[in-house]
C-alpha cells in the first residue's frame, strides 16, 4: 500500500480529515462512491447557467472561531443572513410569517393592535431578546399566551413536521413539540451565529482548495464497500490487511451490509424548476408549513448572490421514508429508543477494528451541522496524529 490513511467520502468530514492528516505528513487515500467531491454540500451550474445546491440548501453559520479561520483557508465568504418564511393559506390569498415566530410574526398574524398587547406581555413575563419556548407559554396561566403556543403549533409546526417526518400529530414527540421557539426579538434572520455567509466561489470549489494537496489521493465513483473487508479485528482494503488508519463517514449499517437490519432515515426528494423572472419568491427559503405536498421552496441566487436577470431556479422539497434503493440519499436519523439501540449493535461492531474511526452524520447516526461536522474532523485528525 502506498497510503498510511483511507478516507471514506468526500464531504466535510473526510475532507477536513484528509486535508489535516496530509499536512502532517501522511499519505491519505479519499474514497468518494458518487461522481464528485463536496458530499451533500456539492454545488453546481444548472442547464440555465444557476448555482444550485444538488442536495438541498447548505448555509454556513458558527459561533466557532477556529471551524470559521480553519475553513476561511481555502474560501473567501459572501455575507448572507438567512431568512426563512412561512407561506401560510389566508382569506386573502397567503401570508408569509417570519421563522423562528417572532415579534414580527406576531404582527403579521394577529393585526397591531393585539400584537402590541401580546409583546407587552410577553416581554414583561420573559424579556426581550429570549427564545421562549411552546410549553413556556402553554404553562402561562394567562389565557392569550397559552393561545399564542397554540398558533405557533398549530400554523408553523404541526403540519410542517407531519411532512417532514411522516408522522401524524399523536405521534410527535411531545418533548420536541416543547422546544418549539418563539424568539421575542425583530431580528428575522433564521440564525444568530456569529459567522455566517456562503462560500463566495462555492461550496465545490472549497473542497477542490481543501483536498489539493500533494499527500492526497482522491477516487471518485468508488464505492469502499466494495473494497473494504472485515475479518476478526483485521480491516483489509482490496484484500490485503490495512495497518493504517480508516476514517468511514457513510451509513455505519451499509458499512456491515446491514447485519442487523437497516438504520431508518428520511430521504428528501427535489423538484428543480427555472422560471423566466428575476425573483420567484421573497426570500431564500419559503416553508410550507399547512398546504402543499412539498415542506419548503428555495430560490438559489438569494444564497449565492448570482447575477442572472431573467431567470432563476427554485428547488421543492419533499421528504419520505429510506428505503435503501440505489437512487435514495440518506439524510435524517430518526432518533428514537429502538433505534438508537441499533445504533449501538453496529458501534460495538466497528470498535471490533482498533483502526476503524466513525465520523459525521451517517457514520455516528446523529444529526449535526456543518460547523460541528468540521469540529468533530479537526478533533479526531488531531487525536489520529497524536497516537
Amino acid at each position: 500500500m502506498n497510503y498510511d490513511s483511507l478516507i471514506v467520502g468526500a464531504g466535510f468530514a473526510g475532507a477536513v480529515t484528509a486535508r489535516r492528516l496530509a499536512e502532517a505528513g501522511r499519505r491519505v487515500l479519499v474514497l468518494e462512491a458518487r461522481g464528485h467531491i463536496g458530499g451533500n454540500a456539492y454545488d453546481r451550474p444548472d442547464e440555465s447557467g444557476i448555482l444550485i445546491h444538488q442536495y438541498g440548501p447548505h448555509i454556513f453559520h458558527t459561533n466557532d472561531k477556529e471551524v470559521f479561520d480553519y475553513l476561511s483557508r481555502f474560501t473567501a465568504w459572501r455575507d448572507y443572513q438567512h431568512e426563512v418564511v412561512a407561506s401560510i393559506p389566508d382569506r386573502e390569498g397567503r401570508t408569509e410569517l417570519p421563522v423562528p415566530f417572532n415579534l414580527r410574526s406576531l404582527r403579521l398574524a394577529y393585526g397591531a393592535e393585539k400584537a402590541a398587547r401580546l409583546t407587552d406581555k410577553l416581554i414583561t413575563a420573559y424579556g426581550r431578546e429570549t427564545k421562549v419556548t411552546i410549553l413556556q407559554l402553554r404553562e402561562n396561566t394567562d389565557p392569550e399566551l397559552s393561545e399564542l403556543a397554540q398558533y405557533v403549533y398549530d400554523h408553523v409546526f404541526v403540519r410542517y413536521t407531519m411532512k417532514q417526518w411522516g408522522k401524524t400529530p399523536e405521534q410527535i414527540d411531545p418533548a420536541v413539540t416543547a422546544r418549539v421557539p418563539v424568539f421575542l426579538s425583530k431580528d428575522c434572520r433564521y440564525f444568530q451565529d456569529t459567522y455566517q455567509g456562503m462560500p463566495l466561489h462555492g461550496y465545490t470549489l472549497l473542497f477542490e482548495a481543501m483536498l489539493d494537496h500533494e499527500n492526497i489521493t482522491v477516487r471518485t465513483d468508488t464505492d469502499a464497500r466494495d473494497l473494504l473487508s472485515f475479518d476478526g479485528g483485521v480491516l483489509s482494503f482490496e484484500g490485503v490487511p490495512f495497518p493504517g488508519d480508516v476514517v468511514y463517514t457513510g451509513p455505519v449499517d451499509e458499512l456491515f451490509a446491514c447485519r442487523y437490519g437497516r438504520l431508518p432515515y428520511r430521504t428528501l426528494d427535489f423538484r428543480f424548476e427555472t422560471h423566466d423572472v428575476d425573483r420567484f419568491q421573497s426570500h431564500g427559503t419559503v416553508n410550507y408549513t399547512m398546504d402543499e405536498d412539498f415542506t419548503r421552496v428555495t430560490e438559489f441566487k438569494y444564497l449565492t448572490g448570482q447575477d442572472a436577470p431573467g431567470r432563476t431556479t427554485i428547488m421543492k422539497e419533499y421528504s419520505r421514508a429510506y428505503t435503501g434503493a440505489p437512487e435514495e440519499i440518506p439524510y435524517y436519523a430518526i432518533a428514537n429508543d429502538e433505534s438508537a439501540a441499533l445504533y449501538e449493535k453496529y458501534a460495538a461492531l466497528a470498535a471490533v477494528y482498533p483502526n476503524l474511526h466513525l465520523l459525521g452524520r451517517l457514520a455516528e447516526y446523529r444529526y449535526y451541522n456543518m460547523d460541528a461536522i468540521v469540529t468533530g474532523a479537526l478533533r479526531l485528525s488531531a487525536a489520529l496524529l497524536e497516537r
